[in-house]
C-alpha cells in the first residue's frame, strides 16, 4: 500500500510544473516544461533505482519464480519498449511535419506531384511503423 502510495506522490510531484503553468502561477511556458522534463527524468531514474534495489532484496531472499519476474530486468525490458515506441513516434512526427508541409507547398505550385508528395509523406510515417515493431520484438522477448 506504501508503494502505491509513493508512486502516486511522485507522479504528482513530476507534474507540478505544469500544473503551475496551466494555473498561472508560473508565467514561463518553457521554465516549466523544462522542470517537468528533469521531474520526469529523475521520477524515472529514481524508481530505476528502487527497483535495483528491491530486485537484490529479493535475490537475497530467494523468492519465488512469479516475484523474480518482475525484476529490474523485466522492468528495463518495457522501459526499452517504451521508449522505442515513443521516440519513433516522435521521430515520424518530426519527419511528418516538414515533408507534408513541403508537399502542400509543392501541391500549391504544381498539382501533378501528389504522388511524390504522398510517398515522402507516407515514408517519414513508415518510421514510427518500424519503432512498434522493434517494441513488439521487444516485448515478446520478455
Amino acid at each position: 500500500m506504501t508503494t502505491i502510495i509513493t508512486a502516486v506522490a511522485l507522479f504528482a510531484l513530476a507534474m507540478l510544473p505544469l500544473v503551475l503553468a496551466g494555473t498561472g502561477k508560473i508565467k514561463n511556458k518553457k521554465l516549466a516544461l523544462v522542470l517537468n522534463i528533469i521531474s520526469v527524468f529523475s521520477l524515472c531514474v529514481g524508481m530505476l533505482a528502487f527497483g535495483v534495489v528491491s530486485n537484490a532484496a529479493d535475490e537475497a531472499a530467494e523468492t519465488t519464480e512469479v516475484v523474480r519476474e518482475a525484476s529490474s530486468g523485466y522492468g528495463l525490458g518495457l522501459l526499452a519498449a517504451a521508449l522505442t515506441t515513443s521516440v519513433s513516434c516522435i521521430a515520424a512526427g518530426i519527419a511528418v511535419s516538414s515533408s507534408a508541409s513541403a508537399a502542400i507547398g509543392a501541391l500549391s505550385e504544381n498539382p501533378d506531384v501528389f504522388g511524390k508528395a504522398l510517398i515522402f509523406v507516407a515514408l517519414a510515417e513508415g518510421v514510427a511503423l518500424y519503432g512498434m515493431l522493434i517494441s513488439i520484438q521487444i516485448l515478446s522477448k520478455l
